[in-house]
């Protein structure tokens, strides 16, 4: 079973940075591939980036413009999202996700365990 629990959202200035973090609370999260979801007030669920189950292969939105970072670490059952240089279109409710697939997918539907999400606010 599958556990996600994010943490490390909060209030930042634009052009600052925050690290985003996500604890799966199972046994079997080296079998998942995860990504990091966002979503703004009104919006849909937008791609923000994923990470294959090693950790070897990394895809990113186009929005991001090499301002982000995604990691994991496996012994520490934990999937990470360094940002920096914020701007204030990021701010939203970002949320960790994960896929049994191996494949790099861009799509919700895809992952099939979700976190409750954290709060990401950009002031100007």
């Amino acid at each position: 079973q599958v556990q996600l629990v994010e943490s490390g959202g909060g209030l930042v200035q634009a052009g600052g940075s925050l690290k985003l973090s996500c604890v799966d609370s199972g046994r079997t999260f080296s079998a998942y591939t995860m990504a990091w979801f966002r979503q703004a007030q009104g919006k849909e669920h937008e791609f923000v980036a994923a990470i294959t189950r090693s950790g070897g292969g990394l895809v990113y939105a186009d929005f991001v413009k090499g301002r982000f970072t995604i990691s994991r670490d496996n012994v520490k059952n934990t999937v990470y999202l360094q940002m920096n240089s914020l701007e204030f279109e990021d701010a939203a409710v970002y949320y960790c996700a994960a896929s049994p697939s191996p494949v790099l997918d861009r799509t919700p539907g895809q992952y099939d365990y979700w976190g409750q999400g954290t709060q990401v606010t950009v002031s100007s």
